[in-house]
């Protein structure tokens, strides 16, 4: 009985052991022809993969590894195809060019003095909400660079205010919450007003204005900025920019990202942003000159005053480089409207009536130019 157990067992053994077998059909027919009979069993026969590849005995589902091994990438040229080609999406693309043409001309407006068109899509409420929280941050830069407002009482800050006492109720925003303040800073020749009436002004610009009348052309200018909604014009471009630069990026599918933000961005800012500051800065000379001789200030101090400035500001950048026009550029621009300030200086009646703002508001609403 030992002997044909031994004589039963010893060829299935030699079938598993033999090197010889096919690595296609690693069991042999002995052992087969056995699985199959299988008289012992009662189930139905079944194919027995053993041994399986290494590959098969470890559950990869919860490998991290495998998983990002055997992950394909996001945007492939297959998806990208299939985007574009979708109907649904040509469908959105043309409604949402529509929707934004509608919407871009909608908020077109001429500004009058230049005839320049622009868009312009904030309100002053909107514009005035960003302009606080820019004061709020200014006050804390100053205050953490160890810098100081100068108090009431200094005489810098009192020349600052009579000044502004004749402009602002000649600015068209006489309502606005005026505040002034006077940085002591001597090395600084700057000045500028945030929407909503906050006035700042650097105490290094005062030995250069000289006297008040030279200050008036500053701050008019400054003051002109908010009556002509600039700052609200150039938080609309920043959209547009925006825009420009993503719709760039979703075609390229993502691989313009580098090149867009540093290369694009720079490339929009010196062929539309810049020659927008250049233009802005222009339409505030002009508003600001008119705006100080209705004040009774002498508009010829701001031709002396440009002049001092150019050579305050030795090696400045060419034009076409800056945000402003050139000193030369804005002085010549000055003296071509000035026959027309000193006529509204004599015709003023200096009581600070603001009949050019009113005027100049009227026109931007009507879309027309001032004569």
């Amino acid at each position: 009985m030992q002997s044909q157990s031994r004589r039963f067992f010893r060829p299935v053994w030699h079938s598993l052991q033999n090197p010889g077998s096919s690595p296609l059909n690693p069991i042999s027919p002995r052992l087969r022809f056995i699985q199959l009979r299988r008289p012992l069993s009662q189930t139905a026969p079944r194919p027995n993969n053993w041994p399986r590849p290494p590959h098969k005995t470890r559950n990869y589902n919860h490998d991290p590894y495998h998983r990002l091994s055997q992950a394909e990438p996001l945007i492939t040229s297959h998806r990208l195809r299939r985007v574009v080609r979708s109907p649904s999406l040509r469908t959105v693309l043309a409604l949402s060019v529509v929707g934004a043409l509608v919407f871009y001309f909608s908020n077109i407006q001429t500004v009058p003095v230049s005839g320049r068109r622009r868009f312009n899509c904030f309100s002053e409420e909107t514009v005035e909400a960003a302009g606080d929280a820019q004061v709020k941050r200014l006050i804390w830069e100053v205050e953490r660079a160890g810098g100081r407002f100068l108090s009431d009482w200094d005489p810098r800050t009192a020349m600052v205010k009579r000044v502004m006492r004749r402009l602002i109720p000649v600015s068209g925003m006489e309502d606005a919450d005026w505040e002034i303040r006077v940085i002591d800073d001597p090395h600084t020749a700057n000045a500028f007003v945030i929407p909503g009436g906050k006035v700042f002004v650097f105490s290094g610009l005062l030995p250069i204005a000289r006297n008040e009348d030279g200050l008036a052309a500053v701050l008019g200018h400054e003051i002109a900025h908010n009556l002509a909604g600039h700052v609200a014009e150039r938080m609309s471009g920043q959209i547009g920019i925006n825009i420009l630069l993503y719709s760039i990026i979703f075609l390229t599918g993502g691989i313009a990202i580098l090149g867009t933000h540093v290369i694009g961005g720079a490339v929009l800012d010196l062929l539309f942003s810049r020659p927008m500051g250049r233009m802005q800065e222009t339409e505030a000379d002009h508003i600001g000159l008119m705006m100080m001789a209705e004040a009774c200030y002498d508009p010829r101090e701001a031709i002396g005053f440009w002049r001092r400035m150019e050579r305050a500001q030795q090696g400045e950048p060419p034009e076409w480089l800056s945000t402003h026009p050139s000193n030369f550029n804005r002085i010549q621009k000055i003296e071509e409207w000035m026959p027309r300030a000193i006529d509204k200086m004599q015709a003023s009646d200096c009581q600070g009536t603001s009949t050019f703002a009113k005027m100049f508001r009227k026109a931007m609403e009507r879309g027309i130019l001032i004569e």
